[in-house]
């Protein structure tokens, strides 16, 4: 929910680990309920299936409950007396507030119907591939072709890779059937089914299908989860995204490849770095830069989040686009077109759009690299990216324009 709690903030609560307890017999959740008025329901967000929903929590009597022995912490709805109760707790390691996050992007939704036409300005030519006629009935976005993803579907289209796409969530599109594996939801009161549109919309940026309509991703056989940290509103908490990540992190249905995730905030409650260590132990975090046009926005800035800047049809950054030494990819980010729930689609820009580009390249990657890490992933994206503005590194499009074409077929030691 994104209204107001009556008398609450969220709160994020960090406990010591339960050897350095002064209490070390009890349990952290109860004795955290020792110090908050109404009885507190405890999710414990490791064991959620697919397909959870936390339910409406309008008095704020839910607690995201991260139960793990290296990050003991507890999110929920606290009044400032409560708050300040716990901080003096000698069990208590941080009570910080929560914080808000959002969806990176410009929306323009030009809505399309399935088989209408859309914008010759964002989609190109039909492109011939392995695939042959079915191909060429997908219009191949100009972002698409630009990283030069057809030019490896003959050698992979990223399948029995796993993209996570932590946002608004996924909705069921039909360019989507096949791919799309299902989704968890962390927003109160809402379904995994993207009710905005910004998740939809980069999953279809990452794998849409070559299925003979519509559009096609940069990985056209990846699979796709909804993972929703963002509100059907586009806004979400940090804790929302940090319950995702250790979801992610922890769930045993299978490993997560890529990890997409087109938002953020200026600022980040110290928590927030170890689960993005923790989620980057087995997945690469590719992240938007953000659209501010100052400094590289949370949780990019973070080391272990792979940041993209977004370029125009002309290879120039845009003057939103975030900018600093964190950034080490660019992608197309202008005009993007691609799916939209009630199987439509429509055209977005932001740093979220450029975003999507290079976990596709990351998923086509990894789909003839699979005996490397993602870390070594990660560096081959950046080894082979075509240099942009300054030769070498620089802040507005690190490493260069992402190259799927080089990046998959790159040769690798080992």
């Amino acid at each position: 929910m994104e209204e107001e709690l009556s008398g609450k903030n969220r709160y994020i609560i960090t406990f010591k680990k339960k050897e350095m307890r002064k209490d070390k017999e009890t349990d952290k959740n109860e004795i955290l309920q020792q110090s908050v008025g109404p009885r507190l329901e405890f999710v414990d967000v490791g064991k959620q299936a697919v397909g959870f929903a936390p339910p409406d929590d309008p008095e704020g009597l839910m607690a995201l409950d991260i139960n793990d022995h290296e990050l003991p912490m507890v999110f929920t709805a606290l009044t400032d007396g409560e708050a300040g109760t716990l901080s003096n707790d000698p069990n208590i390691v941080a009570v910080e507030p929560d914080g808000k996050i959002y969806a990176l992007d410009f929306p323009y939704f030009e809505m399309s119907p399935e088989g209408g036409m859309i914008d010759d300005l964002a989609v190109g030519r039909p492109q011939t591939t392995a695939e042959g006629p079915s191909a060429q009935a997908d219009g191949v976005p100009w972002g698409v072709g630009r990283v030069k993803a057809p030019a490896c579907w003959e050698a992979t289209k990223g399948k029995g890779i796993y993209v996570a796409v932590l946002d608004t969530g996924i909705w069921p599109h039909n360019d989507l059937k096949g791919n799309l594996l299902g989704g968890i939801s962390f927003v109160p009161g809402q379904s995994w089914v993207d009710g905005h549109g910004h998740g939809t919309h980069v999953a279809g940026t990452i794998a849409a299908r070559i299925n003979g309509f519509g559009v096609v991703g940069v990985a056209p056989s990846a699979y796709l989860y909804g993972i929703k940290v963002l509100s059907n509103g586009g806004s979400g908490n940090w804790s929302w995204l940090m319950a995702g990540l250790y979801w992610m992190r922890k769930y045993y249905g299978c490993t997560f490849d890529v990890a997409n995730m087109s938002l953020g905030a200026s600022s980040a409650p110290a928590a927030v770095e170890a689960y993005v260590n923790y989620a980057a132990q087995r997945t690469l975090l590719v992240t938007a830069a953000g659209n501010s046009g100052g400094a590289v926005g949370y949780p990019a800035k973070y080391p272990k989040c792979l940041a993209v800047s977004a370029i125009d049809g002309s290879n120039t950054i845009q003057t939103w686009s975030c900018r600093g030494p964190e950034v080490e990819l660019c992608a197309p980010g202008v005009n993007i077109v691609s799916t939209m729930p009630g199987n439509a689609y429509g055209t977005m820009s932001g740093t979220s759009m450029a975003a999507p580009h290079v976990s596709g390249a990351a998923a086509l990657c990894r789909g003839t690299h699979r005996y490397l890490d993602m870390d070594h992933i990660r560096k081959i994206l950046k080894g082979t990216a075509d240099d942009l503005g300054n030769p070498g590194k620089d802040d507005k499009y690190g490493y260069g324009r992402v190259d799927c074409n080089q990046a998959t077929f790159a040769r690798t030691c080992g």
